[in-house]
């Protein structure tokens, strides 16, 4: 048999402990290059620059969202 809790827990004491359980916003930061917000640490879904460098081709990354909402 399972264990059974030995009394009721009152409702203040249950929001409190769920308190902790809601969704949190993402942090965003700015990217150097264009005014696009983006997470930190990935890569700018706009210009595809993450730490000075290039590193997703946007051409290619457009076409491809292209054909999907085509689909």
């Amino acid at each position: 048999m399972a264990p059974l809790p030995k009394k009721k827990h009152s409702k203040s004491r249950t929001k409190r402990a769920r308190a902790h359980f809601g969704l949190k916003a993402p942090q965003l930061s700015k990217c150097p290059s264009c005014p696009t917000l983006i997470r930190p640490h990935h890569a700018c879904p706009k210009c595809g620059i993450y730490k000075g460098e290039y590193y997703v081709d946007t051409a290619t990354f457009e076409a491809k969202k292209v054909n999907l909402a085509t689909k």
